[in-house]
Protein backbone atom coordinates (compact mmCIF):
# COMPACT_ATOMS: atom_id res chain seq x y z
CA UNK A 1 0.00 0.00 0.00
CA UNK A 2 1.29 3.44 -0.90
CA UNK A 3 2.33 5.63 2.02
CA UNK A 4 1.68 8.79 -0.01
CA UNK A 5 -1.93 9.84 0.65
CA UNK A 6 -1.80 13.13 -1.25
CA UNK A 7 -4.28 13.52 -4.09
CA UNK A 8 -3.01 12.28 -7.44
CA UNK A 9 -3.26 14.94 -10.15
CA UNK A 10 -2.40 15.11 -13.84
CA UNK A 11 0.81 17.12 -13.18
CA UNK A 12 1.79 14.65 -10.47
CA UNK A 13 1.61 11.73 -12.91
CA UNK A 14 3.87 13.55 -15.37
CA UNK A 15 6.26 14.34 -12.52
CA UNK A 16 6.28 10.67 -11.48
CA UNK A 17 7.70 9.73 -14.88
CA UNK A 18 10.40 12.39 -14.58
CA UNK A 19 11.29 11.05 -11.12
CA UNK A 20 11.35 7.41 -12.27
CA UNK A 21 8.40 6.45 -10.05
CA UNK A 22 6.14 3.68 -11.36
CA UNK A 23 2.45 4.50 -11.81
CA UNK A 24 -0.24 2.03 -10.71
CA UNK A 25 -3.64 1.88 -12.37
CA UNK A 26 -6.67 -0.42 -12.05
CA UNK A 27 -10.24 -0.40 -13.31
CA UNK A 28 -13.28 -0.05 -11.06
CA UNK A 29 -16.96 0.28 -11.89
CA UNK A 30 -18.81 0.86 -8.60
CA UNK A 31 -18.49 2.58 -5.23
CA UNK A 32 -17.31 -0.25 -2.92
CA UNK A 33 -14.62 -1.66 -5.21
CA UNK A 34 -13.38 1.82 -6.13
CA UNK A 35 -13.14 2.68 -2.44
CA UNK A 36 -11.07 -0.44 -1.77
CA UNK A 37 -8.77 0.22 -4.73
CA UNK A 38 -8.32 3.82 -3.59
CA UNK A 39 -7.54 2.73 -0.02
CA UNK A 40 -4.93 0.32 -1.41
CA UNK A 41 -2.98 3.31 -2.71
CA UNK A 42 -3.51 2.79 -6.44
CA UNK A 43 -2.64 6.01 -8.30
CA UNK A 44 -5.21 5.95 -11.12
CA UNK A 45 -8.65 4.36 -11.30
CA UNK A 46 -10.02 3.80 -14.79
CA UNK A 47 -13.76 3.57 -15.33
CA UNK A 48 -13.21 1.54 -18.45
CA UNK A 49 -15.62 0.72 -21.22
CA UNK A 50 -14.40 -2.78 -20.35
CA UNK A 51 -17.48 -2.68 -18.11
CA UNK A 52 -19.25 -3.93 -21.23
CA UNK A 53 -17.44 -7.27 -21.04
CA UNK A 54 -16.72 -7.76 -17.33
CA UNK A 55 -19.89 -6.22 -15.86
CA UNK A 56 -22.51 -6.44 -18.61
CA UNK A 57 -21.32 -9.78 -20.01
CA UNK A 58 -21.04 -8.60 -23.61
CA UNK A 59 -18.52 -9.89 -26.16
CA UNK A 60 -17.06 -6.45 -26.97
CA UNK A 61 -16.98 -2.93 -25.52
CA UNK A 62 -18.84 -1.45 -28.49
CA UNK A 63 -22.41 -1.53 -27.06
CA UNK A 64 -21.45 0.58 -24.00
CA UNK A 65 -23.13 4.00 -24.06
CA UNK A 66 -22.04 7.36 -22.69
CA UNK A 67 -24.93 7.36 -20.22
CA UNK A 68 -23.83 3.96 -18.90
CA UNK A 69 -20.23 5.14 -18.48
CA UNK A 70 -21.39 8.24 -16.62
CA UNK A 71 -23.61 6.11 -14.35
CA UNK A 72 -20.61 4.02 -13.28
CA UNK A 73 -18.19 6.96 -13.19
CA UNK A 74 -20.41 8.90 -10.80
CA UNK A 75 -20.17 6.08 -8.25
CA UNK A 76 -16.42 5.64 -8.68
CA UNK A 77 -15.76 9.38 -8.49
CA UNK A 78 -17.49 9.61 -5.11
CA UNK A 79 -15.44 6.70 -3.77
CA UNK A 80 -11.97 7.91 -4.71
CA UNK A 81 -10.34 10.15 -2.10
CA UNK A 82 -6.78 9.98 -3.49
CA UNK A 83 -6.64 8.36 -6.91
CA UNK A 84 -7.03 10.22 -10.18
CA UNK A 85 -10.20 8.83 -11.78
CA UNK A 86 -10.10 8.59 -15.57
CA UNK A 87 -13.17 7.72 -17.63
CA UNK A 88 -13.23 5.93 -20.97
CA UNK A 89 -15.06 7.71 -23.75
CA UNK A 90 -17.12 4.94 -25.36
CA UNK A 91 -17.55 4.34 -29.08
CA UNK A 92 -18.44 6.58 -30.94
CA UNK A 93 -18.67 9.49 -28.49
CA UNK A 94 -15.43 11.12 -29.73
CA UNK A 95 -15.71 10.23 -33.43
CA UNK A 96 -18.54 12.65 -34.25
CA UNK A 97 -16.45 15.79 -34.62
CA UNK A 98 -14.33 17.84 -32.22
CA UNK A 99 -17.20 19.86 -30.77
CA UNK A 100 -19.38 16.83 -30.12
CA UNK A 101 -16.40 15.18 -28.44
CA UNK A 102 -15.94 18.23 -26.19
CA UNK A 103 -19.65 18.22 -25.33
CA UNK A 104 -19.61 14.51 -24.50
CA UNK A 105 -16.41 14.66 -22.44
CA UNK A 106 -17.67 17.75 -20.62
CA UNK A 107 -20.70 15.74 -19.50
CA UNK A 108 -18.34 13.29 -17.81
CA UNK A 109 -16.61 16.04 -15.82
CA UNK A 110 -19.85 17.92 -15.05
CA UNK A 111 -21.93 14.89 -14.00
CA UNK A 112 -19.27 12.97 -12.04
CA UNK A 113 -16.38 13.77 -9.71
CA UNK A 114 -13.91 12.31 -12.21
CA UNK A 115 -11.10 14.50 -13.51
CA UNK A 116 -9.96 13.15 -16.88
CA UNK A 117 -11.08 11.11 -19.88
CA UNK A 118 -9.40 8.45 -21.99
CA UNK A 119 -9.87 8.04 -25.72
CA UNK A 120 -8.64 5.31 -28.02
CA UNK A 121 -6.54 6.55 -30.89
CA UNK A 122 -3.24 8.10 -31.85
CA UNK A 123 -2.36 10.52 -34.62
CA UNK A 124 -5.82 10.21 -36.17
CA UNK A 125 -7.35 11.59 -32.97
CA UNK A 126 -4.81 14.38 -32.41
CA UNK A 127 -7.24 17.14 -33.40
CA UNK A 128 -9.87 15.83 -30.99
CA UNK A 129 -7.32 15.52 -28.18
CA UNK A 130 -6.13 19.07 -28.79
CA UNK A 131 -9.71 20.34 -28.75
CA UNK A 132 -10.48 18.58 -25.47
CA UNK A 133 -7.28 19.83 -23.82
CA UNK A 134 -7.94 23.38 -25.06
CA UNK A 135 -11.36 23.15 -23.42
CA UNK A 136 -9.71 22.23 -20.11
CA UNK A 137 -10.44 18.49 -20.24
CA UNK A 138 -7.39 16.34 -19.39
CA UNK A 139 -6.93 13.45 -21.85
CA UNK A 140 -5.23 10.09 -21.54
CA UNK A 141 -4.71 8.47 -24.93
CA UNK A 142 -4.67 4.77 -25.83
CA UNK A 143 -2.86 3.11 -28.71
CA UNK A 144 -1.51 -0.28 -29.71
CA UNK A 145 -4.41 -2.72 -29.51
CA UNK A 146 -7.62 -0.70 -29.41
CA UNK A 147 -10.64 -2.81 -28.38
CA UNK A 148 -13.10 -0.39 -29.98
CA UNK A 149 -11.54 -1.30 -33.36
CA UNK A 150 -11.85 -5.04 -32.78
CA UNK A 151 -13.83 -5.65 -35.98
CA UNK A 152 -11.29 -3.74 -38.04
CA UNK A 153 -8.31 -5.45 -36.41
CA UNK A 154 -9.91 -8.90 -36.59
CA UNK A 155 -8.84 -9.94 -33.11
CA UNK A 156 -6.74 -9.13 -30.07
CA UNK A 157 -3.29 -9.67 -31.58
CA UNK A 158 -0.03 -8.03 -30.57
CA UNK A 159 0.56 -4.71 -32.37
CA UNK A 160 4.02 -4.55 -33.94
CA UNK A 161 3.95 -1.55 -36.32
CA UNK A 162 6.90 0.41 -34.93
CA UNK A 163 6.56 3.48 -37.13
CA UNK A 164 2.84 3.81 -36.45
CA UNK A 165 3.21 3.38 -32.69
CA UNK A 166 5.98 5.99 -32.51
CA UNK A 167 4.02 8.38 -34.72
CA UNK A 168 0.91 7.92 -32.58
CA UNK A 169 2.83 8.49 -29.35
CA UNK A 170 4.48 11.67 -30.57
CA UNK A 171 1.23 12.99 -32.04
CA UNK A 172 -0.81 12.55 -28.86
CA UNK A 173 1.96 14.11 -26.77
CA UNK A 174 2.07 17.09 -29.13
CA UNK A 175 -1.73 17.37 -28.97
CA UNK A 176 -1.59 17.67 -25.18
CA UNK A 177 -2.41 14.20 -23.82
CA UNK A 178 -0.98 13.74 -20.33
CA UNK A 179 -0.43 9.97 -20.59
CA UNK A 180 -0.60 7.12 -23.09
CA UNK A 181 -1.87 3.56 -22.59
CA UNK A 182 0.05 0.99 -24.65
CA UNK A 183 -1.89 -2.26 -25.09
CA UNK A 184 -0.49 -5.54 -26.44
CA UNK A 185 2.81 -4.15 -27.70
CA UNK A 186 6.14 -6.05 -27.70
CA UNK A 187 8.15 -5.15 -24.61
CA UNK A 188 11.15 -3.74 -26.49
CA UNK A 189 8.95 -1.59 -28.70
CA UNK A 190 7.02 -0.31 -25.68
CA UNK A 191 10.36 0.61 -24.08
CA UNK A 192 11.31 2.56 -27.22
CA UNK A 193 8.02 4.45 -27.24
CA UNK A 194 8.36 5.20 -23.52
CA UNK A 195 11.81 6.68 -24.06
CA UNK A 196 10.64 8.74 -27.04
CA UNK A 197 8.04 10.85 -25.20
CA UNK A 198 7.93 12.95 -22.03
CA UNK A 199 4.45 11.88 -20.93
CA UNK A 200 3.97 8.63 -18.98
CA UNK A 201 3.17 5.37 -20.72
CA UNK A 202 0.85 2.91 -18.98
CA UNK A 203 1.26 -0.65 -20.19
CA UNK A 204 -1.18 -3.53 -20.44
CA UNK A 205 0.46 -6.45 -22.14
CA UNK A 206 3.35 -4.15 -23.05
CA UNK A 207 6.15 -5.44 -20.82
CA UNK A 208 7.89 -4.01 -17.75
CA UNK A 209 9.53 -0.92 -19.24
CA UNK A 210 6.46 1.35 -19.38
CA UNK A 211 6.16 4.10 -16.78
CA UNK A 212 3.18 2.33 -15.20
CA UNK A 213 0.85 -0.65 -15.49
CA UNK A 214 -2.91 -1.15 -15.69
CA UNK A 215 -5.05 -4.26 -15.29
CA UNK A 216 -8.77 -4.91 -15.34
CA UNK A 217 -9.68 -5.46 -11.68
CA UNK A 218 -11.85 -8.49 -12.43
CA UNK A 219 -8.87 -10.20 -14.10
CA UNK A 220 -6.59 -9.45 -11.14
CA UNK A 221 -9.16 -10.80 -8.66
CA UNK A 222 -9.95 -13.99 -10.55
CA UNK A 223 -13.51 -12.97 -11.36
CA UNK A 224 -13.12 -13.39 -15.12
CA UNK A 225 -14.08 -16.88 -16.33
CA UNK A 226 -11.98 -18.85 -18.77
CA UNK A 227 -8.26 -18.90 -19.34
CA UNK A 228 -5.97 -16.33 -17.81
CA UNK A 229 -4.66 -13.99 -20.50
CA UNK A 230 -0.89 -13.90 -20.97
CA UNK A 231 -0.54 -10.32 -19.71
CA UNK A 232 -2.61 -10.92 -16.55
CA UNK A 233 -1.36 -11.98 -13.13
CA UNK A 234 -4.10 -13.18 -10.78
CA UNK A 235 -3.57 -11.96 -7.23
CA UNK A 236 -6.69 -13.67 -5.85
CA UNK A 237 -9.26 -16.31 -6.76
CA UNK A 238 -12.43 -14.56 -5.69
CA UNK A 239 -14.46 -16.39 -8.29
CA UNK A 240 -14.00 -19.64 -6.39
CA UNK A 241 -14.48 -17.90 -3.03
CA UNK A 242 -17.79 -16.33 -4.06
CA UNK A 243 -19.09 -19.51 -5.71
CA UNK A 244 -18.25 -21.59 -2.62
CA UNK A 245 -19.80 -19.05 -0.23
CA UNK A 246 -23.02 -18.93 -2.25
CA UNK A 247 -23.15 -22.73 -2.36
CA UNK A 248 -22.68 -23.02 1.42
CA UNK A 249 -25.42 -20.43 1.99
CA UNK A 250 -27.79 -22.35 -0.28
CA UNK A 251 -27.03 -25.59 1.51
CA UNK A 252 -27.64 -24.02 4.95
CA UNK A 253 -30.99 -22.58 3.84
CA UNK A 254 -32.13 -25.90 2.39
CA UNK A 255 -31.27 -27.87 5.53
CA UNK A 256 -32.72 -25.22 7.86
CA UNK A 257 -29.51 -24.17 9.62
CA UNK A 258 -29.77 -20.58 8.37
CA UNK A 259 -30.95 -18.36 9.86
CA UNK A 260 -29.97 -19.64 13.26
CA UNK A 261 -30.58 -18.20 16.71
CA UNK A 262 -27.80 -15.61 16.25
CA UNK A 263 -29.45 -14.26 13.10
CA UNK A 264 -32.98 -14.20 14.57
CA UNK A 265 -34.81 -11.57 16.66
CA UNK A 266 -36.69 -12.36 19.87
Amino acid sequence: MSSDRSTVTVPKLVAMKAAGEKITMLTAYDFPTAQLVDEAGIDVILVGDSLGTVVQGRHTTLPVTLDQVIYHAEMVGRAAARALVVVDMPFPSFHLGKYNAIENAARVLKETLCRAVKIEGGAAQAEVIEGLVTAGIPVMSHTGLRPQRIHQLGGHGVQRDREQLLADARAVEQAGAFALVLECVPAELAAEVTAAIRIPTIGIGAGPHCDGQVLVLHDLLGLTPGRVLRHVRRYADLGTTIRDAAARYGEDVRKGSFPGEEQSFQ
